[in-house]
């Protein structure tokens, strides 16, 4: 009897735990899940059921004090993958419940089900396990029931290891802009327009001022104005035009042939021919003001300086900003002003901080007259370089790839000449014996003078691949000739079935073929319609390379990257490979000439591809690989620029080609 009382307490327990657990059953059931999106971004996705009387409040405040809404709360670790910007998205019933009639906001409510989705934003492509919760808040009848769900969720590893998305990308590209510039500036600063104005500037500043603290507070505003007179230019333009100005006329071919011939004159001119220098009536009138004083006198004081230095200083930045035009960034010219006005400008303000650091300075004397020349020789070889971008545009072929090393030989041989004392010019000093730097800057020059020697029988030269004309301009290139036989034994029938051209579904490349062409043995359509319909009839994803002639990175790409055997492979046997230059100048056949949505006249191939890379992604940079299906659809949302990791471009190709197979 006993025993059996024990049992009825027991089972009575047991009845009582096992309701109360049902009537505390929570009234909505939660689903949590991440997916990645791509190498930087994932999606967290909590789907929500909420029993038939219930309905869920939305995850979306009315105003800052709203307590009617659910929320998402992320450990402290994970944080980071939320950003204030992003907003959640929901999907389901929404109902909207007015607080009471004629109130003018009302409840989110949803009913049924619901998707809640949050934008998560990873640093790396690995796997990532985070914790969070959602503290949920529901409305039954007249009651509010909330709770927390709690969840541990895994953010899977990325199937590619893509580029980074195109704001870091822009990021990083501005920093080193930055940092390069900024080189650059304090290069100038042994000019021979700019190294005896220190001494003199600073000295001024510390004796003319009341107090070291007044000196120093002058030198720091002559310091301020000089990068503000490099950058506020560049700004006003941008500003003015947009940031797409620069780029157009570092990329134009008028511009290239007026570089050409500035940066000539200026390699002549530091030669010692005749003195370039600006109107002397401009520094007149900022000397005049100057002598005013206060700050405006001291901001005058730096505009004398820019204007007087202009012959040593000019070349540098117009350089530079040829150089970061061509990134597409448009902000690059500004940073890269600002980098130079900051390294230009550092100097006269360090030296006012520590006046006694003026003592170990170098005398003027002929060596800056030695600097001056050796600049010569760098721009007449920069010269160079602007006259090849226009020369590779109307594929003139007067510098191809072996007479334009010839001539940077040639350059490069001269000026060891020159810092050895073998060459001189009239207005040089005498040169009784060798310094050691100047010793070792010789031994560069030579250097660099036999290590191009190779490039004229087809040596890669992967220093200068983004800044000589490509291997495909060379008469005779032995390692191009390698990947030609390559080609000829695919199209022989060797290997047919991989063969991008050899199916006799998919009509080869006719557009532009005779003008242009890719390296490596690689076949490429020029022409997008046509690629498309190659991809069309052998079923496989375009690859688009949108390249030009006159582009570093495309060059340091293809010759760092693309030659990869993998890569190769890759590209040849599971794309349909499609460049479109952007700078082509080749006109267009009139029927396809048209307007642009924006007013501009779209009349070569060149902006028919610029415009195409602007209006479809967004992006206006070169190189950029993107990846289509066949319906021209993106399979990856990644602007893919230059970087020079083979193993993730490997990694990024494959992750396209599993992405198009799902597809089918």
């Amino acid at each position: 009897m006993k025993k059996l009382v024990i049992a009825l307490f027991i089972f009575s327990a047991l009845l009582i735990s096992i309701t109360s657990i049902a009537q505390d059953k929570t009234p909505v059931q939660f689903d949590f899940k991440a997916e990645r999106i791509n190498d930087s971004l994932a999606k967290l996705v909590i789907n929500a059921k909420m029993d038939k009387t219930v309905q869920l409040f939305s995850v979306k405040q009315r105003g800052a004090d709203d307590p009617f809404v659910s929320s998402l709360h992320l450990d402290s670790s994970a944080a980071y993958l939320l950003r204030t910007t992003d907003t959640s998205t929901e999907n389901g019933q929404l109902q909207l419940v007015k607080e009471a009639p004629g109130a003018a906001s009302s409840y989110r409510l949803f009913a049924d089900s619901v998707q809640f989705e949050w934008l998560l934003h990873t640093k790396n492509t690995d796997s990532l396990v985070f914790k969070g919760s959602l503290s949920w808040l529901a409305k039954k009848e007249a009651e509010f029931p909330s709770g927390e769900a709690n969840f541990t969720l895994k953010i899977p590893a990325a199937n590619t290891l893509a580029a980074l998305p195109a704001s870091a990308e822009s990021e990083e590209s501005l920093w080193s802009i930055f940092l390069i510039c900024l080189g650059t500036g304090l290069l100038a600063v042994i000019t021979p327009c700019v190294f005896p104005l220190i001494p003199v500037t600073v000295s001024f500043f510390l004796k003319r001022s009341k107090s070291r603290a007044e000196g120093i507070r002058n030198a720091v505003w002559y310091s301020i104005s000089i990068i503000a007179i490099y950058t506020i230019p560049t700004l006003l333009l941008t500003l003015a035009f947009g940031g797409k100005i620069l780029y157009t006329i570092s990329t134009s071919a008028v511009s290239n042939i007026l570089f050409f011939a500035i940066f000539l004159v200026f390699a002549i001119s530091f030669f010692g021919a005749f003195e370039l220098t600006l109107p002397n009536s401009w520094a007149n009138k900022a000397d005049e003001k100057a002598g005013k004083g206060g700050l405006m006198g001291i901001f005058f004081m730096a505009l004398t300086l820019v204007i007087v230095s202009f012959s040593c200083t000019g070349p540098l930045v117009g350089t530079l900003l040829g150089q970061t035009s061509t990134n597409g960034v448009g902000s690059a010219p500004i940073i890269g002003m600002f980098g130079f006005g900051v390294g230009l400008a550092l100097p006269f303000s360090l030296f006012a901080f520590f006046p006694s650091m003026l003592q170990s300075l170098p005398k003027s004397g002929g060596w800056l007259n030695s600097v001056k020349v050796t600049f010569g020789f760098i721009e007449l070889a920069l010269a160079m370089k602007f006259l090849s971008n226009v020369d590779l545009a109307y594929h003139w072929h007067l510098l191809d790839r072996d007479v334009f090393l010839v001539i940077w030989i040639v350059i490069f041989t001269l000026m060891g000449m020159y810092l050895l004392g073998k060459l001189k010019f009239s207005h040089d000093s005498d040169l009784p014996f060798i310094s050691v730097p100047r010793l070792f800057f010789a031994i560069f020059s030579f250097c660099f003078a036999l290590y191009m020697v190779p490039g004229l029988w087809g040596a890669p030269l992967k220093l200068l691949s983004g800044f000589i004309p490509p291997a495909s301009t060379q008469e005779f290139n032995l390692e191009d000739l390698e990947y030609k036989l390559d080609n000829a034994h695919l199209m022989s029938g060797a290997d047919t079935s991989k063969s991008a051209t050899n199916n006799s579904s998919a009509q080869p490349p006719k557009k532009y073929t005779d003008i242009l062409e890719v390296p490596y043995g690689l076949i490429a359509y020029f022409d997008l319609d046509e690629g498309m319909a190659a991809a069309k009839a052998l079923n496989k994803p375009v690859m688009l390379d949108f390249t030009g002639h006159s582009c570093a990175n495309c060059r340091k790409m293809e010759q760092e990257v693309w030659k990869n055997p993998e890569v190769l492979k890759l590209i040849r046997e599971e794309f349909v490979l499609v460049s479109l230059y952007v700078d082509e100048s080749k006109e267009l056949p009139l029927e396809e000439q048209h307007t642009a949505p924006n007013g501009d006249r779209i009349e070569t191939v060149g902006h028919k591809n610029l415009e195409y890379e602007t209006t479809k992604f967004g992006f206006n940079a070169q190189p950029l690989y993107k990846f289509l299906d066949l319906k021209g659809n993106p399979l990856s949302d990644v602007n893919y620029g230059y970087d020079p990791d083979v193993d993730k471009f490997i990694q990024h190709l494959k992750g396209v080609i599993q992405k198009f197979k799902s597809q089918k």
